[in-house]
Parts: C-alpha cells; structure tokens; sequence
C-alpha cells in the first residue's frame, strides 16, 4: 500500500490572510460539453448584499422562464428563420426504440449542428436566422402532432432510417408539404434503413415517386453551385459499399418539397464544425448544402 505522506500545519504566521473588507466564493459554472468547472471571485464586503441580490433575481427570472415554459416546444417564430427539428417515434425495426420524448433517434447531433449551422445562416446568408445556443435554445423541436410546424417553412429530420410515422402524422406532413413547406432529411444508410424510411414516407405520398436529382437541379445553384457529389461523412468516415444519393419528391409544380440526403452525414458535419479532425472541406461543403436548402426552401 502506498503511504501517505503527512503535511505539517500551516502556522498561523505563515498562513495567506484574507482581509476582512474581502469575501472569497467558489463559483461553479458549465462549460460547453458539459463539464463543471470552477471560478473563485473576490468581493468587496460592503458589495455581498448586493450579490446576493443579483443572485436571488437570476434565480426568479429562471423560475418565471421555466413557468413560461419551454421555446423549443412551444415557443412561436422571432426571427424569419429557425432550425426546426421533427421530433418523431423510433420504429419496432430502428436501432434505438425510443420515444421522441427521450433518447430517440430524432435527437442525434443535438443541439451541436443547429448551434454550428445556425452561426453560418447568419454569417453566409442575409437571413434573419435565430441563433441557438448549447441547449438548443432558439430552435425549435416540432412534434407532427402540432399545428406549430406551420409556422416553418424548414423541417430537419436525422435518421430517418430510425423513423415511424403513424396515419395521423403522415397526413399532418403532407398537408405542411402540399402547402409549401421543405422537409430535408438526412443521415440513414444501406437499403435496410432506406426500407424503414420509405415504409413512413408512403404513408405521407403514396402516390409519388422518389427521383434522383439531376445537375441542373434548382437547389444545386440556387445560390452555390454544388457539383461535388461527393459522400459527406459521418464521425465513424466513409461508409464502405455506400454511394451517395441526392433524391426528391416533387408537387405537381415540380417544387421540390422531400430533399433526400442517403447516405451521408450532414448533421455530423454541421455538429463536429469546429473538431480539428473532422474534415474541413466536408463540413464547408455541408454549410453550402444546407444554405441552398435554406433559400431554396423561402423562395420556391
């Protein structure tokens, strides 16, 4: 057993003195990641009431905050543009089988690519995009149960491969479709989980085909040409034995209302923005990509 090497005591002329005017607290606070790190503020005496003051009205504005209740969930539109995120069911079949209210896949790269991307939308584009911090807040989580999706003309779903949309929601998406909303869908692999997503998906559009995109495509140069049609990775890199597919379904209009990303990983890209590792071409490639939706989405 190691020992344990004993300290002497400190005597009381060699111990560092506070004076009395000054007051030493040990602040903890939540790095982003969620790690807890800690910071010691020396105060004045004569400023602790008012310290404490501060401290007691902060914790009241977040009571009145959470009795307000959630934006993400509730919240209505403050700026032109949120990332909506669907909120969905796992499928019997997914990896996952958990409820969109927890630990479901719907909720992969959140909320890091909503905070990386949405710093882009404002920096790229003239948008007046709401920003979303490292809880999500200022986006927006949209349940096909809530007539709120009509409030976005933008909705994100992640691993669709995972997806299950009972009649009720199906019917809700594409009447959010048919009357000019985007769906952009992304991050699901191999044939077995573009079944599960087809599967929900003819219960939105039983009666249209899914396309590939074509070079001419609209949303490939609606403001960058996008020509690369190169696999976007996800953590994990490169799939083996996977191609890349930029698929659609179209209105009668030949408005594309279902951009199909198979294959890829453009939430990752967006969420790992600022890993060293990660791919910078990839990630610069993904903002483009989600830019063109974006306008693409607001003006057709």
């Amino acid at each position: 057993m190691r020992s344990v090497r004993r300290c002497s005591p400190i005597r009381s002329s060699q111990a560092r003195k506070v004076p009395e005017s000054v007051l030493l607290l040990s602040v903890r606070f939540r790095r982003h990641g969620g790690n807890l790190g800690y910071v010691n503020i020396r105060l004045p005496t004569r400023s602790v009431l008012a310290t404490f003051v501060a401290i007691a009205a902060a914790s009241w504005l977040g009571a009145v905050r959470a009795q307000e209740g959630d934006s993400r969930l509730e919240g209505l539109p403050t700026a032109e543009f949120h990332f909506a995120r669907l909120v969905y069911t796992d499928a019997a079949g997914g990896r996952r089988r958990g409820w969109g209210g927890g630990g479901g896949a719907w909720n992969t790269d959140y909320p890091d690519a909503e905070y990386h991307l949405m710093q882009g939308i404002k920096r790229l584009t003239r948008v007046d995009g709401q920003f979303v911090d490292y809880y999500g807040d200022g986006g927006r989580l949209i349940r096909l149960s809530d007539a709120r999706v009509f409030d976005y003309p933008w909705l994100y779903a992640v691993e669709v491969g995972q997806w299950y949309l009972n009649d009720a929601e199906a019917t809700l998406l594409r009447e959010y479709l048919d009357r000019g909303g985007f769906l952009m869908v992304d991050d699901f692999w191999g044939e077995y989980e573009w079944s599960i997503f087809v599967e929900s998906m003819l219960r939105v559009f039983p009666d249209r085909p899914i396309a590939e995109l074509g070079e001419d495509h609209p949303l490939l140069h609606v403001l960058y040409d996008l020509d690369q049609r190169t696999q976007i990775p996800g953590r994990g890199g490169q799939r083996a034995g996977t191609v890349p597919h930029w698929r659609g379904i179209f209105d009668d209009d030949e408005r594309l209302m279902v951009a199909i990303n198979f294959n890829m990983d453009m939430g990752d890209a967006w969420e790992h923005a600022d890993d060293p590792w990660y791919p910078e071409p990839m990630t610069a490639l993904a903002y483009r990509f989600a830019v063109n939706y974006l306008i693409y989405s607001m003006s057709h």
